[in-house]
């Protein structure tokens, strides 16, 4: 009897440091790595909390030198990485740190990416395209959700064709990933929510997806406990240490779970919005989620049923069906708890952006060529996208 080979892998960062004061061991893991002047890259948001000065006040009292770019926008550029390589090669840096959310950890990548490798950042959009490693990498996490501090996946911006290249690339993932729960406690209600969201869309669209593994599973089920859990206290009160550590946790479990068995069309079609209207990644995934997941759940139905009962949902007596719509009603109640626009409309008017109908076409055409829509778990047509991206205007 024929068997089809299939190999499974498995990606995480070399060394991972988690809980209270975890930002004080910045210095000693920059040494570990043969490194002496990293390049900080972190963006303006970062800069205003006072969250850079705590880490290179650490620096400064362990005599490390470095450098910093803190212009990194939400939805990081091609233009961001440019100017971000620029500042690495003129201060003679010879290693990253990476202090923010996935868009600081998005662009460092891409400046590791480009001046290791050479080139412009668009010649590694896809799987795998680099041929050098980074250089010594330690990625400093201040929020959770994105889990970019320990995946091998790099979102950038094209500006020329108003596109996010999906980067996927097993040696972008950091040498060193660092969550310090003192770096999140002022993180707003808003950002927390958004974050929180998208931590739970990791780990839906993993636990679905085509190429999920006991491993990732595991993760994935475990993330979406905590996420039930916790993310509701740690948006209503941003100084609860404990939520704030649980979610740590929580978006790093989830990383660990889409890290390896990748995402789906949530993520195809929340990239289109990101580049298209400049829409914050996670609420985008937030909103889309119920709907795609409502797509999908024909294909994995007793999956869904297995989070409805995670979510601490009562499915017992009810048909598979049923069972598995209720994970639907308690992913919607949680967004709508932490206070997520109802529909990208909405979140259009909140970012003062025109979300319209119109601009559907070509969203969906760009949505169907993303990478992460490979391992969604039933494959939809142009017409199945474009229907999803209006149910949820």
């Amino acid at each position: 009897m024929a068997v089809r080979e299939q190999v499974n892998g498995f990606f995480i960062p070399s060394v991972t440091l988690i809980g209270i004061g975890a930002s004080k061991e910045i210095p000693g893991k920059i040494k570990a790595l043969g490194a002496k002047k990293p390049l900080i890259v972190t963006d303006p948001g970062i800069v205003a909390t006072g969250i850079l000065k705590q880490v290179t006040d650490i620096l400064d009292d362990a005599k490390v030198k470095y450098e910093v770019y803190d212009k990194t926008i939400p939805n990081p550029t091609d233009a961001n990485v440019a100017e971000g390589v620029e500042v690495y090669k003129k201060g003679k840096c010879d290693a990253l740190i990476t202090l923010g959310g996935g868009s600081s950890h998005d662009c460092g990548k891409g400046v590791g990416l480009v001046v290791s490798n050479g080139g412009t950042i668009h010649d590694y959009e896809g799987v795998d395209k680099s041929t050098k490693p980074m250089p010594p990498y330690v990625a400093v996490n201040t929020t959770a959700g994105t889990a970019s501090e320990m995946t091998r996946f790099c979102i950038i911006t094209d500006l020329s064709r108003k596109v996010k290249m999906a980067i996927v690339d097993w040696r972008v993932t950091p040498g060193i990933a660092l969550d310090d729960p003192l770096l999140m406690v002022g993180m707003p209600p808003a950002l927390t929510a958004a974050t929180g969201m998208d931590a739970l869309t990791h780990a839906v669209e993993a636990y679905v997806s085509t190429i999920a593994t006991p491993m990732t599973d595991a993760c994935a089920e475990k993330a979406i406990e905590l996420i039930a859990k916790y993310l509701r206290p740690a948006v209503a009160n941003g100084q609860d240490i404990e939520a704030r550590e649980a979610m740590c946790f929580a978006q790093y479990l989830a990383g660990m779970a889409f890290n390896n068995a990748s995402l789906g069309h949530v993520h195809a079609m929340a990239h289109q919005l990101g580049g298209f209207y400049d829409l914050p990644h996670g609420e985008c995934n937030a909103i889309l989620l119920p709907h795609v997941e409502k797509f999908n759940l024909i294909a994995k139905v007793d999956r869904f049923v297995k989070m409805a009962e995670i979510m601490g949902e009562n499915v017992t007596g009810m048909s598979p069906r049923a069972a598995a719509e209720k994970c639907l009603d308690a992913i919607k109640q949680l967004s709508a708890d932490v206070g997520i626009p109802a529909g990208l409309v909405a979140l259009g008017k909140k970012y003062g952006k025109d979300v319209k109908a119109e601009d559907i076409a070509t969203m969906t055409a760009n949505a169907q060529k993303d990478a992460c829509g490979l391992t969604n778990p039933r494959c939809p047509t142009d017409a199945d996208v474009a229907a999803i991206y209006e149910a949820a205007l």
